[in-house]
């Protein structure tokens, strides 16, 4: 049987770091404020001359260069993204030509901050279906540019930046089993309700979010998501070795897992040095596991999502 496994990773942040200190001089707001109820003290904002596809590049180069593949060895890109370059040509397709890729598919994935949970899934498709040979899988965000800087209820949580997984085939299981899941009757509780229209945007071109509602929805899918993956392949939640969520925010992630009774020392939180960084942030977090050594092979490890859409999954997998 054929699976697949990761075999690189690799992440990226801006060089600039915007702290709470310095939105203290920019909204109404304090740094004891914001740690206290999201557990962030600082974000990275990429610079004007930078874009998702830049960002993507640094992470994809530092999780090829982890896996041993080169340009010659991707055979599929998957981007999942909420802020693109562009609106088209994908961010996929331009991340492939700064790359040096030939000759490949290369395609986005919209599903906010579950997004690398949708690529994930897709891209470990591909591979057990032994089309390719390795997959380049990455999310990248510039959130920067779509926040109303004045509203001091978004500004604060969400940063930029970017993470990459390399998958190639492999006869010893790796990604277990993927779990995805949406459901669009409340896409308007946390959305960019902009669109453009004859050259003019119509709407708001802003991230708004009903803040309440967003959490009660997220701690109940992912405690949902997280059963649902241990049941499928006959294991139970003290199995799980690590669980990888996203960094929205550290109340949904305490309260999730307190919910599922795992401790925290199994959980890695990493949003208190980038912030909510929608699609790339479970890719950072699990960069930084694999690469301070925490993730050791044989482990289970459990990636879940939930963002706008609503859109919410898990990959459950052994390292």
């Amino acid at each position: 049987m054929m699976y697949s496994r990761i075999t690189g990773t690799g992440s990226y942040l801006p060089e600039k770091i915007l702290t709470n200190h310095d939105l203290e001089r920019m909204v109404d707001t304090s740094d004891e404020w914001i740690r206290t109820r999201t557990g962030i003290t600082q974000r990275h904002i990429a610079a004007d001359s930078e874009m998702a596809s830049d960002l993507a590049l640094h992470a994809s180069r530092a999780a090829m260069d982890a896996a041993g593949v080169t340009a010659e060895d991707i055979g599929l890109i998957i981007v999942a993204t909420t802020t693109p370059d562009v609106i088209f040509p994908s961010t996929a397709c331009i991340l492939q030509d700064k790359l040096g890729v030939k000759d490949c598919p290369a395609f986005d994935v919209q599903a906010v901050c579950s997004g690398f949970i949708y690529a994930l899934a897709t891209a470990d498709l591909f591979i057990r279906a032994g089309k390719y040979r390795a997959a380049l899988v990455v999310g990248t965000e510039i959130y920067s540019r779509i926040l109303d800087w004045t509203d001091r209820a978004t500004c604060v949580l969400f940063g930029d930046g970017a993470g990459a997984v390399v998958l190639t085939p492999s006869d010893q299981p790796g990604i277990l089993s993927s779990h995805l899941h949406a459901d669009g009757s409340h896409s308007k509780i946390l959305a960019v309700p902009g669109s453009i229209c004859g050259g003019k945007v119509q709407g708001k071109p802003f991230l708004t979010m009903e803040g309440n509602t967003v959490f009660k929805f997220a701690v109940k899918v992912l405690e949902e998501v997280v059963h649902e993956a241990v049941a499928e392949n006959a294991l139970q939640v003290s199995d799980i070795d690590w669980l990888i969520p996203h960094q929205a925010n550290i109340r949904i992630i305490l309260s999730t897992a307190k919910k599922l009774g795992i401790p925290m020392e199994k959980v890695i939180a990493t949003l208190d040095s980038h912030g909510n960084t929608s699609a790339a942030s479970i890719p950072l977090a699990l960069d930084t596991a694999v690469r301070d050594g925490r993730i050791q092979s044989g482990q289970y490890v459990l990636l879940e999502g939930v963002g706008g859409g609503f859109t919410w999954g898990a990959v459950l997998l052994r390292w």
